[in-house]
């Protein structure tokens, strides 16, 4: 049943409008968006128009409704990571050069791993990951080097409900998961082959700021033929570069 929306704010219900959209689902029907979003439909489509008169919505000409450019645009511009990918993007564009697949950059937001930055090429290996898109900290490489140098809290936010499972190879038991967290503190690096998807190894480096936290990793998707280890050297010196970079850029905290 949709909520009635009593005391609920404007702002809250325009929030649950944009967040009915998905990476796979980026133009809906209005009936569509109030399932989603939990609103009456005739609220749900006095909502849409007044975002779309402000262009943070638009509709298409099979009255689909999409995220409007004013809202990619101002995103954009107040991006908190602009800095970082700024300060990344040189030294991820010679390692997509050199690895020949996938190469991205991430950060940690709440619980999840969100890619910034993600450059592929047509014959790469599958990646389920993309610019502006999510992944659990506890299926990506990524998300192991989060955990690895994170804060306990984060650990056990994440231990505290089930893990998902993506392939027979994705880590699910708590145990193994801390194991697999302290080969990464030991080794500098997480690597996971076939976690997200069997055909696919990502491995993923620390990059960290001026203060020595880890703000984002660098990561790449290859083939999971028992070769991605030699990957490491290029992708540390990578990292290194982008460190080295952050130390004179100012990195908002993540959360």
């Amino acid at each position: 049943m949709a909520r009635s929306g009593a005391g609920e704010s404007v702002i809250s219900r325009a929030i649950r409008i944009f967040e009915a959209f998905g990476p796979d689902r980026t133009a809906l029907q209005v009936s569509e968006i109030a399932r989603r979003a939990d609103l009456h439909v005739a609220t749900a489509s006095r909502l849409i128009a007044q975002l779309a008169s402000y262009g943070l919505l638009e509709r298409g000409v099979d009255r689909e409704v999409r995220i409007g450019v004013r809202m990619w645009e101002l995103a954009a511009r107040a991006s908190p990571t602009l800095s970082l990918r700024d300060a990344a993007m040189p030294y991820l564009e010679d390692l997509h050069a050199v690895v020949g697949h996938s190469a991205q950059l991430g950060v940690l937001d709440g619980d999840d791993v969100l890619f910034v930055e993600r450059l592929s090429a047509r014959d790469a290996v599958v990646n389920y990951s993309r610019i502006a898109g999510r992944l659990p900290v506890h299926i990506s490489s990524s998300g192991h080097v989060f955990l690895a140098y994170g804060p306990p809290e984060l650990l056990d936010r994440v231990l505290g409900r089930p893990l998902e499972r993506y392939t027979a190879a994705t880590v699910t038991s708590p145990e193994r998961l801390r194991a697999a967290l302290a080969d990464v503190r030991r080794c500098g690096y997480a690597m996971l082959a076939g976690h997200v998807h069997e055909d696919a190894t990502g491995i993923a480096v620390p990059v960290r700021n001026g203060l020595g936290e880890v703000a984002a990793t660098i990561s790449v998707v290859v083939p999971n033929d028992g070769r991605a280890a030699a990957h490491l050297p290029v992708m540390m010196a990578a990292a290194r570069g982008v460190t080295r970079a952050l130390c004179a850029v100012p990195v908002a905290p993540q959360r």
